[in-house]
């Protein structure tokens, strides 16, 4: 089959380059892309949020699936447009996907679908949210009821930087916006992932990544500056008895209220003294997650992702499974992100990866562009994700950040504590 991508970041570039391995596979194209994913495959310059224009391409290319990757397309109806076109998509519809799109939605559905959570209130008055912050015993933690690119959840300190932050998520969007301010949760937190398609649900991995800029977590909330997988501390069991206790009840209540859901669920988890709680859904693939995930998963991604897209659970549960082993991600930005990136930096020291590489090094390519002379610049935050794999979690943050010291980057950053504290106790 033929494979269109949507999106231009370093989990576009992790599928394309996973899905380009597949026998089943004849062609991969990324739709916008960027400079390292046309070595997996042919970049197509579309604007991905006119969904129009890109059902009208898709129909006309004759694909036989799509593959959408990030969330804003998902929020625009992207998906929406292509079932009209019967083209199989894997990705939900626009009023599924408000699992991620709106922070509140997320909240009343896993609440009526009994699935535990932190307690929250959404406010549409900066006065109410203020005085909500004023009368709390404890500091709670203000989230954006947008896409915000990962960046939209502060964990303030204090109740003044609760306010600050409250003010400032009005500030940014002015009438409209609602914000939501949720009960504090201590514990470890891990990313967990399962396809769902309609009321079937068959769990994928776990991972679990870095969203502060500075080791040691320090610093602003990121997109991600690292993952890894397998958690240590969080096996197949914890794996199915998530698939009980959450995806499987979200997946029943969203399919009873009209919106049933097609393709991976992402479910944000904070493991509690009383028990493992949900922070947030995510209606795609992680990233950085994608870039150690999809290098773990063996057998015919690209059947899985169909089977999802038409509903067919037998598809979805033969044709892949996670391999032994492990795999760590450093994603290389550039100085100022994630405020204000340095952009147009040769790139240089790594070459991205081509369907063709399987070694113990992965180069994804993120915010980049490869220019008329063929040398590669950044033009973003997070430019590369450096990707290690071996066969315990030790080996692959070695190889992992060997890929990360090649690179020649003028003014770039990474994290020196990837995998760090789950590497010394890696079995």
């Amino acid at each position: 089959m033929d494979v269109l991508v949507i999106g231009s970041g370093g989990r576009e570039h992790a599928l394309a380059w996973r899905l380009a391995r597949d026998e089943t596979v004849r062609s991969v194209r990324i739709a916008p892309g960027n400079g390292g994913t046309a070595a997996v495959g042919e970049n197509v310059g579309l604007d991905i949020t006119d969904t129009t224009s890109v059902a009208r391409h898709a129909v006309r290319e004759r694909y036989g699936l799509v593959v959408i990757g990030p969330e804003a397309p998902l929020a625009a109806g992207l998906a929406d447009e292509l079932e009209s076109t019967r083209i199989p998509t894997f990705g939900p519809m626009r009023a599924a996907a408000r699992l991620e799109s709106s922070k509140a939605f997320a909240k009343r559905q896993m609440e009526r679908a009994g699935v535990a959570t932190a307690s929250a209130a959404s406010f549409t008055d900066p006065d109410a949210a203020v005085a909500h912050v004023r009368g709390s015993e404890r500091v709670p933690v203000v989230k954006a009821d947008w896409l915000a690119a990962g960046k939209g959840v502060v964990v303030p300190e204090t109740h003044a930087e609760a306010e600050a932050a409250v003010l400032d998520l009005f500030g940014s969007v002015g009438r409209g916006a609602r914000v939501v301010l949720e009960e504090r949760l201590d514990g470890r937190e891990v990313s967990v992932f399962a396809l769902v398609s309609g009321e079937s649900v068959v769990p994928l991995a776990a991972a679990c990544d870095y969203k502060r800029l500075g080791d040691d977590d320090v610093g602003p909330n990121t997109g991600g500056m690292g993952a890894y997988a397998p958690v240590p501390w969080f096996g197949r069991s914890a794996l199915e008895q998530m698939a009980a206790e959450v995806f499987e009840p979200v997946a029943w209540r969203m399919a009873r209220d009209g919106f049933p859901y097609r393709g991976v669920l992402f479910a944000g988890l904070m493991l509690t003294d009383d028990g493992p709680m949900v922070l947030e859904f995510n209606a795609r693939f992680g990233d950085p997650e994608a870039q150690v995930l999809l290098p773990m998963l063996d057998g015919d991604l690209a059947s899985a992702l169909l089977g999802c897209a038409i509903g067919d659970r037998g598809l979805m549960e033969s044709s892949v499974a996670v391999r032994v082993g492990a795999a760590v991600g450093v994603v290389v930005a550039s100085e100022g992100y994630p405020d204000v990136p340095l952009i147009g930096r040769r790139i240089e020291g790594v070459e991205p990866s081509s369907a063709a590489d399987d070694g113990e090094v992965l180069c994804f390519h993120g915010a980049t562009r490869r220019r008329a002379d063929g040398a590669y610049e950044s033009t973003g935050g997070r430019v590369l994700t450096l990707v290690g794999r071996g066969v315990t979690l030790a080996d692959a943050r070695a190889s992992a950040y060997r890929g990360a010291r090649e690179v020649a980057l003028n003014a770039g950053q990474y994290r020196t504590d990837i995998a760090a504290r789950d590497a010394t106790t890696d079995p």
